[in-house]
């Protein structure tokens, strides 16, 4: 295998794996109050309330924000449908590198800067909405984690770039 069929290879592993984290993580934005209802259940039935009750009371409070939200506002659900879809449609934006990365490396800076973009809207959004710090460190780590799959592909890409990319087969 030659160094370009290599590098591409590795570029579209990295991004599919980047894509179905993302879409995974949109996904569960749709059954937000399913999702919390089972996790409230499997936290209790692991004893964590006993171990963890920060956690336990903060996983309590939000389950029933959001079961009084869907009872009584569901409409304000929609705005996790949003996100969901946000999730759903950047996703397919990685398309562009996958198909052609050397041209299309913007979309991975892109999705850089939104890693990092991460970091300032927990840090500034979190106090303001009255999320426990800790939970704000969870937040961020998405854009930790998110952005080492995409520094690593912008890496690779810039060797490929390096190496002259005649045209792409899709």
């Amino acid at each position: 295998m030659s160094d370009r069929a290599a590098l591409l290879k590795g570029i579209r592993a990295w991004l599919v794996l980047f894509v179905v984290c993302l879409v995974l993580s949109g996904a569960t934005a749709f059954a937000l109050v399913n999702e919390l209802r089972w996790t409230d259940s499997v936290l209790r039935a692991l004893s964590v309330p006993e171990h963890l009750p920060g956690l336990a009371h903060w996983i309590e409070r939000v389950r029933a924000g959001l079961d009084t939200a869907d009872s009584d506002y569901p409409f304000l659900l929609y705005g996790t449908d949003w996100l969901a879809f946000a999730h759903l449609v950047i996703a397919v934006a990685f398309y562009g590198p996958y198909r052609d990365p050397v041209r299309n490396i913007w979309v991975v800076e892109f999705g850089m800067i939104a890693c990092a973009g991460i970091i300032p809207l927990a840090l500034i959004c979190g106090p303001i909405r009255g999320i426990p710090f800790w939970w704000s460190l969870i937040d961020m780590s998405f854009g930790v984690v998110g952005v080492v799959p995409l520094h690593v592909v912008r890496k690779k890409i810039k060797r490929l770039e390096s190496l002259g990319s005649p045209a792409l087969a899709a």
